[in-house]
């Protein structure tokens, strides 16, 4: 299938400040890779038959985040089953010492079904559990290497879900669209009218490999 994501603003490359942005963009994608960029115009008279996904006159689209603090989050944090009515946010370090590989595989499901909440594709490791390394590994985010700066495994000054509660957008974006790459990105509610900078917590929705994962309802 051959979908037309558009948007106010897509940013190919955020990390590259020299990098060329399209006000008023799409992003075509064939299956799980990228097939074109630029403006929207252009595109959708070159695919005619493209599903169209129009995110909206605000909408900032760009490549998904890093969540460099996977490790504490997946692996010490405990995400609640909402059965369990005690809310919703990770308990610290409530897997330490937990040998119930079931109960943290659970968790790390969780864990990442919330951050593509946040416009997450890609988490850092190291993962040591093999149940949290198979959660990781049937999400589709990308486990990438590193726990970045500043990821405590305390907690402390990280630990959070969505990473632009902490870190520039330009360090928190994971890799870049182009041509022939995997269609991972993210699309974002604008932190200003007629910014192209994201809010924080403002994720739309998540693309990983072509699929739609996540949509705010």
């Amino acid at each position: 299938m051959l979908t037309l994501h558009r948007a106010a603003f897509v940013l190919p490359d955020p990390a590259d400040p020299t990098a060329p942005s399209h006000p008023d963009g799409a992003v075509v994608v064939r299956g799980e890779r990228v097939e074109a960029v630029g403006p929207y115009g252009a595109l959708a008279a070159a695919h005619p038959g493209a599903r169209v996904r129009d995110w909206g006159s605000t909408a900032v689209l760009a490549p998904g985040l890093r969540n460099p603090y996977g490790h504490w989050l997946l692996e010490r944090a405990y995400h609640p089953d909402p059965r369990e009515e005690i809310g919703v946010e990770p308990v610290v370090d409530g897997l330490v010492g937990s040998t119930d590989e079931a109960r943290c595989g659970a968790s790390a499901r969780r864990g990442l079904q919330r951050m593509l909440g946040f416009g997450v594709t890609a988490v850092a490791g190291p993962f040591e559990r093999a149940s949290v390394r198979t959660a990781v590994a049937r999400s589709g985010l990308v486990a990438s290497a590193g726990a970045g700066a500043g990821a405590g495994s305390d907690g402390e000054g990280g630990g959070a879900l969505d990473p632009l509660a902490v870190l520039p957008f330009a360090e928190a974006v994971y890799g870049r669209l182009t041509v022939g790459g995997r269609a991972d990105f993210a699309v974002f509610g604008a932190a200003g009218e007629g910014s192209a900078e994201p809010a924080a917590g403002g994720c739309l929705a998540t693309v990983l490999g072509g699929r739609l994962v996540y949509r705010r309802r």
